[in-house]
């Protein structure tokens, strides 16, 4: 599903006169493709509340939504030429405005978005030297979408082979992960439920968080709403991504 256009990725990357290790790929790749998870997050946090008849105010100003600064599109739904950023434009947007607004986002509950924002900008910087490759490398992730359960799990299976390589590259990243299989076993011998707190405190992928989520959602059905809120705002947490 989205194994090729991580290759793209890495090709443009490769390219780029500002990354030179598997870290700088990892790195750059992550802060992208979190603005664009935001963006249908935040895309289908407003469909449930049009369907409930409520209004919804996105986390982000208009200006620095995904749709008006990384892939604006026409009518028909295309890349709209008059309106796309490229080359230097693109580069001063990202460096002067974007990433300055983003580090700005404070919360005191570390369980929200504005808090995790804040907290993930606050220690990178764009390091993507050509406004050129970053066009190119936001129109591949534009096609890629999180909102299907199947989505975010291969999303975290690449994201484990990209850590990998990073560890494998000399072991400059220092970084390893623990294998899939590993995390299912250890998921179901801990048996995590619902109203427990699950801590990855040296979260790369989320792996762990991920099949703990499996884990505690295979009879979603039965789950009343509060149990639903409780995961999704209370159950998960971590110290950081890699």
């Amino acid at each position: 599903m989205f194994e090729q256009s991580f290759k793209n990725i890495d090709n443009i990357l490769h390219t780029d006169s500002g990354c030179g290790t598997e870290l700088d790929y990892v790195e750059q790749t992550s802060w992208i493709l979190f603005l664009k998870y935001l963006d249908d997050l935040e895309e289908d946090k407003k469909k449930s509340a049009t369907l409930s008849g409520k209004s919804y105010e996105y986390i982000l100003s208009p200006e620095y939504v995904w749709n008006n600064w990384a892939c604006p599109k026409n009518e028909g739904g295309k890349l709209d030429h008059n309106k796309v950023l490229d080359g230097d434009d693109l580069k001063e947007f990202v460096n002067n405005k974007l990433f300055p607004y983003l580090k700005k986002f404070k919360a005191e509950d570390p369980n929200t978005i504005e808090y995790k924002i804040g907290e993930i900008f606050s220690e990178l910087k764009n390091k993507i030297s050509s406004g050129y490759k970053l066009r190119e490398i936001l129109n591949v992730v534009d096609d890629m979408h999180f909102r299907l359960y199947e989505e975010k799990h291969e999303l975290s299976h690449l994201y484990e082979a990209k850590i990998k390589n990073m560890g494998n590259a000399g072991r400059n990243g220092g970084e390893y992960y623990t294998p899939r299989p590993l995390i299912k076993t250890i998921v179901k011998v801990v048996a995590p439920k619902i109203g427990n707190t699950i801590y990855d405190g040296a979260c790369g992928s989320a792996g762990f968080l991920v099949e703990a989520y499996k884990h505690l959602t295979e009879n979603q059905a039965k789950l009343s709403s509060g149990q639903m809120a409780i995961l999704q705002n209370k159950t998960l947490a971590l110290d950081q991504i890699n």
